[in-house]
């Protein structure tokens, strides 16, 4: 299966063609997958090489150009080590943008903590403005990309190595709901939903999905608990990280909330991708624990 990285390469040297507003600015990471692209349109690719905080510091140019400057690289480089140029550069100058991450908390352990991101969500929910996508499959990658392409605003499409087997008919800033239950909701997020699905099996829990979740879908949630009161949210970053945001949407009902993902405790072994969610407590075998030990489900 293509991952989520390859059709954002291809959708984007599509995109380039097509809109003579797009432009894509890359900090080496990805350069290799746009070598035509940046050859048919030398004017609106730009590579400024491993300078991170000068990639969103010429993305914000662009953007106040009136171009729709897409910039690519590590989550960890892109949200984390450029943060003051989010900040000032795209926030403060109220610039619009499309950031496009890859290897978000632990895709590549290898590289160590300089590459890994599990707090970049909640980093970047200290800044107002702020579209968030978390695809789950390479297809709604491309739905995705092309809708923040075409509009305005400040968007962040991560983008994961890990990723689920198959897309699901996804509306940008909806949630979709998967299957129905009775005694709570599991709010997956991106491509931690596979593992839910098998985590859950059997049990009458209803299933949300999230490839979008800033802004996050309150009435979805609510709809989707109906008369129950429980629900966890599973995501692939920081534990917790949309957990203020699900209380918002309930304040006005009496709820309980459960936040999984990944633990602030730094894992300092590498390992492999699998490790990373077994040591979180993210594959199926631990989230079924984890949320069979909180629901009130019948024994």
């Amino acid at each position: 299966m293509p991952t989520m990285r390859d059709r954002f390469a291809a959708t984007t040297s599509r995109l380039l063609d097509d809109d003579p507003r797009l432009a894509l600015v890359l900090a080496d990471i990805s350069a290799d997958r746009f070598t035509e692209a940046a050859a048919a349109h030398p004017d609106r690719v730009l590579n400024v090489g491993i300078r991170e905080q000068l990639l969103v510091s010429v993305t914000g140019g662009l953007a106040l150009t009136g171009l729709r400057p897409v910039a690519h690289t590590f989550a960890s480089f892109l949200v984390e080590r450029a943060f003051e140029q989010l900040k000032l550069d795209l926030g403060h100058q109220d610039a619009a943008a499309v950031l496009v991450s890859a290897m978000g908390s632990y895709d590549w352990p290898a590289g160590g903590r300089t590459h890994q991101a599990p707090g970049d969500v909640a980093l970047l929910d200290t800044l107002p403005g702020w579209t968030v996508h978390i695809p789950g499959h390479p297809d709604e990658v491309e739905l995705l990309l092309r809708d923040a392409a075409a509009a305005d605003g400040r968007v962040y499409l991560r983008l994961s190595a890990q990723q689920n087997a198959a897309p699901q008919p996804v509306a940008p800033g909806r949630f979709t709901l998967v299957r129905p239950g009775t005694a709570g909701v599991v709010l997956a997020v991106g491509p931690m939903l596979d593992a839910v699905l098998a985590a859950v099996q059997g049990l009458d829990v209803a299933v949300l999905y999230a490839a979008t979740v800033r802004p996050f879908d309150g009435a979805a949630l609510r709809a989707a608990l109906g008369g129950a009161t429980d629900a966890v949210l599973v995501e692939p970053y920081l534990a917790g990280t949309s957990v203020p945001f699900a209380a918002e949407a309930l304040e006005q009902r009496p709820h309980r909330l459960l936040g999984l993902g990944v633990a602030r405790e730094e894992l300092r072994r590498y390992g492999t991708m699998a490790d990373h969610l077994a040591a979180h407590g993210l594959d199926p075998r631990s989230l079924r624990e984890r949320i069979t030990g909180y629901l009130p489900l019948p024994v």
